[in-house]
């Protein structure tokens, strides 16, 4: 199978402005996403959808790939969507969030790699176990329940599946985890993404704000593969901030 990266890439930043093309040890945060999603081994090729041509520029000044898409795009997905419609030769695409600067491009094998060797399934993510409590009642932490054969059976904000008695420290420690933050990273085939662009944000996807509902809700498949814990993305100035530490060692 043909599988190809892109990296929905958006300027404007409620929380942060223009993130995308701060700096930390000499490269944008651009840059560190995309040299981290080319060493994934999965794909041949990595391209950049972005909304901005600053954006790019800024791609185009490390000799990365970049493509402008519309404005009218609502979404990262929809950005991939518009790239796919340009690659009838590609099965798979990724989606790798810009804001990603330190992702573990197995990871990314990972979720290309289970959805190619899952002829059932329409789409491929991540998950890593949760083992605290803060972390399960943070709302900005999403929680995935799986059925059987890693199927993804619902994506909530909310602390799910909800413990009658309480979360208690067998149940965060235990094994297999009973608890699952969901990893923003996606793998659709070309036809269920083409598909997915053109259908409303459905009723849960209204609800929780989550994207990825409105596949479940339309009785879509989603496999999980299981993965170690993932630095978060880059959403706030201290997180940015952490990220230059981090970098400076």
């Amino acid at each position: 199978m043909k599988i190809m990266i892109v990296i929905p890439a958006r300027l404007a930043s409620s929380r942060l402005s223009e993130k995308l093309l701060l700096r930390a040890g000499g490269k944008s945060v651009l840059q560190h996403t995309y040299e981290a999603a080319g060493r994934a081994t999965v794909a041949d090729r990595v391209i950049v959808a972005a909304d901005d041509p600053r954006l790019v520029a800024e791609v185009n000044s490390f000799g990365g790939e970049a493509r402008l898409t519309s404005v009218d795009c609502q979404s990262g997905t929809d950005r991939i969507a518009e790239v796919a419609l340009m690659h009838e030769d590609i099965d798979i695409f990724v989606n790798v969030q810009g804001d990603e600067p330190e992702l573990d491009a197995q990871v990314i094998d990972a979720v290309a790699s289970l959805l190619a060797s899952r002829p059932d399934a329409d789409i491929a993510t991540a998950a890593c176990p949760i083992d605290t409590t803060d972390k399960l009642e943070d709302p900005a932490c999403v929680k995935v329940v799986m059925g059987s054969e890693d199927r993804a059976v619902y994506f909530s904000r909310a602390a799910v599946p909800h413990a009658r008695d309480g979360a208690s420290e067998a149940l965060l420690s235990g094994q297999p985890p009973a608890y699952w933050q969901h990893i923003g990273l996606y793998a659709y085939r070309r036809d269920f993404l083409l598909w997915f662009a053109t259908q409303p944000p459905g009723r849960l996807e209204n609800i929780e704000k989550l994207e990825q509902l409105r596949a479940i809700e339309a009785g879509k498949t989603i496999v999980v593969a299981a993965v170690g814990p993932s630095p978060r993305g880059i959403d706030t100035l201290d997180d940015f901030r952490a990220f230059q530490s981090r970098l400076d060692g």
